[in-house]
């Protein structure tokens, strides 16, 4: 088994100490003149915030934030857009040991009042009001509301309600005093609901001692630098945006780019250029709008590392990022209930030569591939990607939150008595120890016998110059019991019909398997995906 990294220890020390602190770990050691966030709105306008400001912030709103009656163990939801604020907020909460409960601004009422159930307080943007009004809650009394920015006015927003306290006015107030609270490395503080392609959202209830996980993946995976212009461009509202794009650069004293727009690829192309980023992170989506923006002409830019997280990364889009942004772009593998644990890292261990979609398990981590039928241990075929428990330092699932409350639930993917945790994903592991993944187990298509993963399907098809997405399942059939079929979102100005759909089935045949070609092809004009953008295949059907 692989020797625990001397710094794996000590991140493991500090965050799974029975005394930690995660407001002092995350903020209050660091300098307070080192900068924390780069704030960047639409105008490529820049504000820096430290990690003084932070604290004296944060300390201001968590006062607040108890004398609302917000303690120790409490939820609180932030419905909120990448911002100082948000980040002051999430400070605020890890203060008086509360927990948080990330919403994505994308959701509407249903959703938001699912996940606040439990919630003592919501902190949210100004626009995000109309989604709670009015406070439907089956007769319980709905939580106090912190509005960010003005609600009212000139662009039409709802009128703040009754009890509804304003932002800025509670972080005027005294500070909390003691100005944080230990709570120790098996303390919750965060629930994180997952966004599954099938099946409904659970809470991964996230406990202090994570947080050396996704410090070693910024470390290690990311070779995050002090002198790097660090750009993860995921949603805090998510795993690896709140993970990676906030905890993980505040757990090391680092700083971390926040842009206060929606996503647009010609901004991020100017956002790239002009704020010099050297480091940046973004799921496989965010790269493939990235290619349609710019097509094959390079940019000039300051990157030396591109990541990839989220979904399996396509394999034409490694050799496009080094032709057009001039980096290489490395495939991550992660999950809510873990972290990133394997991927191409960007240190030392980085494993030189290696395809986009091969990935090792990164340090502090030890995974397994198990045979579906026997739970055995295989090299060669196709199985079930585990996690080793024992020998993997940085592991901290142990269930999902009890019906989106405090008490945790065992989430049935733990098998030989704990030994191995199954995360539910498909892959092959070769005989120098590389990691193919192959997607869900869930979307695994049953063809007479033989077991197809879409996603190597869809990577080639995308390839294809007509196709500008894609997407397959597993349609019924009487003979073979499954057969593959594919969606096409076709690419401007692509004449569809059976020419094109043979031209696809071929390229499959060759390119992969002469069984594995979609027998079905519909051409859709979009296809259904979670709010963090990854394909809902199971809501596919022609």
């Amino acid at each position: 088994m692989p020797v625990p990294d001397p710094s794996l220890t000590d991140l493991v020390a500090a965050f799974a100490h029975p005394g930690a602190d995660l407001a002092l770990l995350l903020c209050d050691r660091h300098p307070a003149d080192r900068p924390a966030l780069r704030v960047v709105d639409a105008e490529l306008r820049t504000t820096t915030v430290t990690y003084g400001e932070l604290a004296d912030r944060s300390r201001r709103l968590a006062g607040a934030m108890r004398r609302l009656g917000v303690g120790e163990g409490d939820r609180v939801a932030t419905l909120m857009a990448k911002s100082a604020e948000h980040v002051v907020t999430l400070l605020a909460t890890w203060r008086l040991g509360a927990v948080h409960v990330p919403l994505f601004t994308a959701f509407q009422s249903e959703a938001i009042t699912a996940r606040t159930a439990h919630a003592a307080l919501v902190v949210a943007d100004a626009g995000q009001l109309p989604k709670l009004l009015p406070p439907v809650r089956g007769g319980a009394p709905a939580p106090p509301i912190v509005v960010n920015g003005a609600p009212g006015g000139a662009d039409g927003a709802e009128p703040a309600p009754p009890g509804t306290h304003g932002f800025r006015d509670l972080e005027a107030g005294p500070p909390l005093t003691p100005a944080t609270r230990a709570v120790g490395g098996d303390a919750p503080f965060v629930d994180l609901y997952t966004s599954g392609t099938t099946g409904q959202p659970k809470a991964v209830t996230v406990p202090v001692r994570a947080t050396a996980a996704f410090a070693a993946y910024q470390r290690h995976g990311l070779d995050h630098r002090p002198d790097d212009v660090f750009w993860n461009l995921a949603d805090p509202a998510w795993g690896y945006g709140l993970y990676q794009a906030v905890i993980g650069p505040l757990a090391l004293g680092l700083t971390t780019t926040l842009l206060r727009a929606r996503f647009d690829p010609e901004l991020t192309v100017r956002a790239l250029t002009s704020l010099g980023v050297t480091n940046f992170a973004a799921a496989p989506t965010a790269y493939r709008a990235l290619r349609n923006a710019l097509g094959d002409s390079p940019v000039r830019t300051s990157l030396r590392a591109c990541s990839s997280a989220g979904e399996p990364l396509p394999p034409d889009l490694a050799p496009w990022a080094r032709r057009v942004l001039g980096a290489d772009l490395y495939d991550h593998y992660g999950q809510s209930e873990l972290g990133m644990a394997a991927g191409q890292a960007w240190d030392v261990a980085s494993a030189a030569g290696a395809a986009p979609s091969e990935v090792r398990a990164f340090p502090g981590w030890t995974l397994a591939v198990l045979d579906a039928e026997t739970g055995r241990e295989t090299v060669g075929g196709t199985g079930l990607l585990a996690v080793d428990v024992a020998h993997s330092p940085l592991m901290w699932f142990t269930g999902y939150a009890g019906g989106g409350g405090p008490a945790p639930k065992a989430g049935g993917s733990f098998l030989q008595e704990g030994r191995w945790f199954v995360t539910g994903d498909l892959a092959v592991l070769d005989d120098a120890g590389r990691l193919h993944v192959r997607g869900r187990q869930d979307d695994l298509i049953v063809m007479a016998g033989y077991r197809i993963g879409p996603t190597e399907i869809e990577s080639i098809l995308i390839e294809h110059p007509a196709v500008s997405e894609a997407g397959v399942t597993a349609a019924p059939d009487s003979l073979r019991g499954e057969v593959v079929a594919a969606y096409v979102v076709p690419a401007p100005s692509a004449a569809t019909g059976p020419a094109l759909v043979a031209e696809l089935q071929a390229l499959v045949k060759t390119r992969l398997s002469a069984h594995a070609y979609p027998r079905r092809v519909h051409f859709v004009t979009a296809l259904p995906k979670t709010d963090s953008g990854k394909i809902r295949r199971a809501a596919l059907h022609g």
